[in-house]
């Protein structure tokens, strides 16, 4: 077993690229919730076993370099798969009377605490990791059709580089393992009542 304390670098920066070349990486393969955590234990997809033991606070980026051994010219590099989340924009919501932007906001609010997802707010934007099929979230979301409120499905990864790493773990550590919803009692009522395909994608609105 080989004790990992640091991440060296990252993969993806230029500096990293001839010398990764020079050697024979192997993966470390990890997914939204384990790279979450600061201490684990994990074989790499050739089976070396890792010891991962960093600081606290430190959040592991897809394409950390976690060990270099230039005896046996081979490097460990993460490959981290993130869940997809959904953007929700209140831009135009900020725009309309008090009255509306409070209601908006506590009916959008309830919705999303009524299906269990998790959110993080940042500024003007809810961030909510996919718990469910994205197709059953859209369709959430058109049922209630929240005035001024839009909404888009994006990867994780390209989250990550915009939120401090306490966010990050809050948004995808909380998205881990099965979620109580009633969503799928819904869309499947909503559909068998009207005769409609629902639950298609929305149309993309530009954030």
């Amino acid at each position: 077993m080989i004790l990992v304390e640091a991440i060296l670098g990252n993969a993806a920066d230029a500096a990293w690229a001839p010398r990764l070349a020079a050697l024979t990486v192997d993966t470390l393969a990890l997914d939204h919730w384990e790279a979450q955590k600061n201490r684990f234990r994990k074989r790499t997809s050739s089976g070396l076993e890792l010891a991962v033991s960093l600081d606290r606070g430190t959040f592991m980026r897809d394409g950390d370099v976690l060990l270099v051994d230039e005896a046996t010219g081979r490097a460990v590099v993460a490959r981290i798969t993130l869940r997809d989340v959904m953007i929700v924009s209140l831009d135009d919501v900020t725009s309309q009377s008090p009255d509306l932007m409070l209601r908006t906001c506590v009916e959008l609010g309830h919705a999303l605490g009524n299906q269990h997802w998790p959110a993080l707010v940042k500024g003007n934007r809810v961030y909510v990791p996919l718990t469910v099929d994205r197709k059953v979230m859209a369709s959430v979301m058109n049922t209630h059709k929240f005035e001024g409120v839009r909404y888009e499905f994006v990867p994780g990864s390209d989250i990550v580089p915009y939120l401090a790493p306490h966010e990050s773990r809050r948004l995808f550590g909380a998205a881990e393992g099965p979620v109580h919803t009633h969503t799928q009692e819904r869309f499947v009522a909503f559909e068998a009542d009207t005769g409609r395909a629902y639950g298609l994608p929305p149309t993309r609105v530009p954030g």
